[in-house]
């Protein structure tokens, strides 16, 4: 329920690579490249990568987590693949099937170049 999520980046250039290559993993296009900032559109969903506006370097939250619903297993281990790929860095566990609360899903977790974490999730039934 948002209607979309904006994150911050130092590098445009790397982010772009690293964007545009998780989004055509899962069938998205590449991202429009406007003055200093990037915008990703698929399924209903917009993303926004930017420099920040206040001048002041990005940086990461602890703690923090931007969830990506994949539709199947397949393309949450390509879109853990392309991000590897293109500058990312797996954390967390491997991409796999996790199980909690009564939850089935399939998991990959990276942190884009910025370090900042994403995760793509595939839910069962």
């Amino acid at each position: 329920m948002f209607s979309h999520l904006t994150i911050g980046s130092n590098d445009l250039d790397k982010a772009q690579k690293f964007y545009d290559s998780l989004f055509t993993a899962i069938g998205g296009n590449p991202g429009m490249r406007m003055e200093t900032s990037l915008m990703y559109a698929h399924d209903g969903g917009m993303l926004l990568v930017t420099t920040p506006i206040n001048g002041e370097p990005a940086s990461h939250g602890n703690g923090g987590t931007i969830g990506l619903t994949m539709t199947s297993p397949e393309q949450v281990e390509a879109w853990h693949a392309a991000g590897v790929a293109n500058g990312g860095t797996t954390c967390e566990d491997p991409p796999g099937v996790r199980e909690k609360s009564g939850m089935k899903m399939h998991l990959a977790y990276l942190r884009d170049p910025d370090n900042i974490k994403l995760c793509a999730i595939y839910r069962y039934g």
